[in-house]
């Protein structure tokens, strides 16, 4: 069938005529084309009538290199230049143990004023993994000593280069390591995974103080950053030295969680605590200005239960730093399993936003395949301008038609008159053969350089694999991002 984009490729040689040669005459039934000399194919035939030539949308993007996106509730077309590959840095560190490598990319940061190649990153909450047990999965921790850290890079000659390691910590003691510093263990019995060591057969402590260590932001106005925590799902300030400052957590938590190390302020709404566990806050970026914050969840939440793993609606929490409350929440649309082959749309998750300025985001989309398995691993520039503000709104199914935001539909959507935010493709790595599953660092610098990495997770599921090393990307868009 063919596509509902159709477009006069007529009106498109007008302003592109170095681009196209055409050659058609009436009787014959195809038509050639050819770019910069070079004949290509297209995929599906084009409309002659009235003298015009007809070819969908997505053919004229295709010719033109540019990338090509389509919003169905606005009923808008956006087509984007490509971007340009201009540099790849790979990390060699010494394996943390054996069959355990060494790790950050978790998250991705760069701070104005410092030189383009300098970058901050995060380690994840340290190696772990999955053991099958009597029929059951068990977490394992085979470092449980590990200390989640901050990490200044450098770009280099090829190289992702440590200038710095900043261990997180406490002003006070934590109650496991018994020292300043903290874990990467759970942090409650009733809520969190139970924590077993290598050979999954004997627990672990809880930590209330551990981080399971996502997304970095970096607060300009008080020289700060930011960590948001799939635990929880919560927001930690920390300085600059590590020292932790101060939690953002969901409303209600505080009854279990018992840190008096660590203030904790319930501000987050309290159906953040039904996230998925490992599926938590995923994401953290602020604004340039310091004014905003934004928090994305990695996948749906279970409200009301885990029959709602497949929704595509991803929430988005938009906080004032200077009171430090949400004031909005965005339902984003992730993209649609259906599109894609032998893909579960649960599988689809968001891995980091980069916040532009209080309206524009890039999001880090993906599934859950590497190499060429791969299928979708893009940043979108994610417009919120008119997109609905639901906070409150939809966390209980008593409310707005007895469905909560994760049970209502795409469609349903629509007709609640529930505006998600409009996206549109700036990076697909998958065209460039990107080799990981996880791009979970994003950053942009100076508007225009593109920088993405990778978490390999330690390598705990297969240390030889060449799939789990750490790799950043850089690519140089042909338009500023502002």
């Amino acid at each position: 069938m063919r596509t509902k984009w159709v477009a006069s490729l007529a009106a498109v040689m007008l302003s592109s005529t170095s681009l196209f040669s055409l050659h058609a005459e009436a009787a014959l039934p195809t038509v050639q084309y050819t770019v910069n000399g070079k004949s290509v194919q297209v995929s599906t035939s084009s409309i002659a009538e009235e003298q015009h030539l007809y070819l969908p949308i997505r053919d004229v993007a295709n010719l033109t290199e540019k990338y090509v996106d389509w919003d169905e509730a606005s009923r808008t077309v956006f087509l984007t230049d490509k971007p340009k590959l201009t540099g790849k840095y790979t990390l060699q560190q010494p394996d943390l143990a054996k069959g355990i490598k060494f790790g950050l990319g978790s998250s991705l940061v760069h701070i104005p004023g410092d030189p383009d190649n300098i970058f901050y990153s995060t380690g994840d909450r340290g190696p772990n993994g999955e053991v099958e047990v009597d029929g059951k999965t068990r977490r394992t921790f085979p470092l449980p000593d590990y200390t989640p850290t901050l990490y200044k890079i450098q770009l280099e000659q090829g190289q992702i280069k440590i200038l710095e390691t900043i261990p997180l910590k406490l002003s006070g003691k934590d109650s496991v390591t018994s020292s300043s510093k903290i874990t990467g263990l759970p942090n409650i019995k009733s809520r969190d995974e139970i924590p077993y060591d290598a050979a999954a057969k004997q627990l672990l402590s809880y930590d209330p103080y551990g981080l399971d260590t996502e997304g970095l932001a970096y607060n300009p106005q008080d020289d700060t950053f930011w960590i948001s925590d799939e635990y929880g799902p919560y927001l930690v300030q920390v300085m600059r030295d590590g020292t932790l400052l101060q939690r953002l957590a969901p409303k209600g938590i505080g009854a279990e969680l018992k840190s008096p190390e660590l203030p904790l302020k319930e501000v987050l709404p309290a159906v953040y605590l039904d996230r998925r566990q490992n599926r938590g806050a995923e994401a953290v970026s602020i604004t340039p200005d310091g004014k905003w914050m934004f928090m994305a969840m990695q996948s749906p939440l279970r409200n009301p239960d885990k029959s709602v793993d497949n929704s595509r609606t991803l929430r988005i929490l938009k906080i004032e730093l200077a009171t430090l409350k949400p004031v909005a929440e965005y339902a984003y649309l992730s993209e649609d399993a259906g599109k894609f082959k032998d893909l579960k749309q649960s599988d689809i998750v968001i891995s980091d936003l980069y916040a532009l300025d209080e309206h524009t985001l890039l999001i880090d989309e993906r599934d859950k395949n590497a190499g060429d398995k791969a299928q979708l691993k893009r940043i979108y520039a994610t417009d919120l301008s008119n997109a609905t503000n639901i906070l409150g709104q939809y966390d209980s199914s008593s409310l707005h038609g007895g469905k909560t935001l994760e049970q209502l539909s795409s469609a349903e959507l629509q007709q609640a008159g529930i505006k998600s935010p409009v996206k549109r493709t700036v990076l697909d790595a998958v065209e460039f053969g990107y080799p990981h599953e996880k791009i979970e660092g994003i950053s942009l610098v100076n508007g225009r350089t593109l920088v993405i990495v990778n978490d390999n997770d330690f390598g705990v599921n297969d240390p030889d694999s060449k799939e789990n090393g750490t790799d950043l990307w850089t690519f140089e868009l042909p338009y500023e991002l502002k």
